[in-house]
C-alpha cells in the first residue's frame, strides 16, 4: 500500500463537474469523504466475479477475488489492484485511521481495518462509490 498526500491527481474536476457525473450519494462519499449508511449498498452482498471500479474516473480498484464478508454492512476487500489506490492518515472523529483513495482522482474509498482474512488480516472497508 502506498501512502501519499498527492493533491495533484490525473483526473481533476471542479465540484460542479463532479456533481454532473456522480449521484448525490456518490459525490458525498467520493468528494466529501462521507460514509454510506451500513447495509445500504447492493454491492455488500454481491459476490459475482468481476472488477470494482471508481465511480468517479473508472479506475479498476479491486477484484472480486479479494472481496470478503466483513459483516460490517460495507463491501470489503483484503487487497487492492496493484497501484490503484493511495492512502493518507485520517485524524478525524477523535481517532487515527488510514484512509483509502483512488490513485487517479483522489476519490475517498473508505478506511483500512485489521479484520480481513489471511494473509495479512488487513481489509479495506468501502462506502458505495461503484457504478
Amino acid at each position: 500500500m502506498t501512502t501519499s498526500k498527492n493533491e495533484q491527481f490525473e483526473v481533476v474536476k471542479t465540484d460542479a463537474e463532479w456533481r454532473e457525473i456522480l449521484t448525490p450519494e456518490q459525490f458525498q462519499v467520493l468528494r466529501k469523504h462521507g460514509t454510506e449508511r451500513a447495509g445500504t449498498s447492493p454491492l455488500d452482498k454481491n459476490y459475482e466475479t468481476g472488477t470494482y471500479v471508481c465511480a468517479g474516473c473508472g479506475t479498476p480498484l479491486f477484484t472480486s477475488e479479494t472481496k470478503f464478508n466483513s459483516r460490517t454492512g460495507w463491501p470489503s476487500f483484503y487487497a487492492p489492484i496493484e497501484g490503484a489506490i493511495e492512502t493518507t492518515v485520517d485524524r478525524s472523529l477523535f481517532m487515527t485511521r488510514i484512509e483509502v483513495h483512488c490513485r487517479r482522482c483522489g476519490g475517498h474509498l473508505g478506511h483500512v481495518f485489521k479484520d480481513g482474512p489471511a494473509p495479512d488480516r488487513r481489509s479495506l472497508l468501502h462506502e458505495r462509490r461503484f457504478p
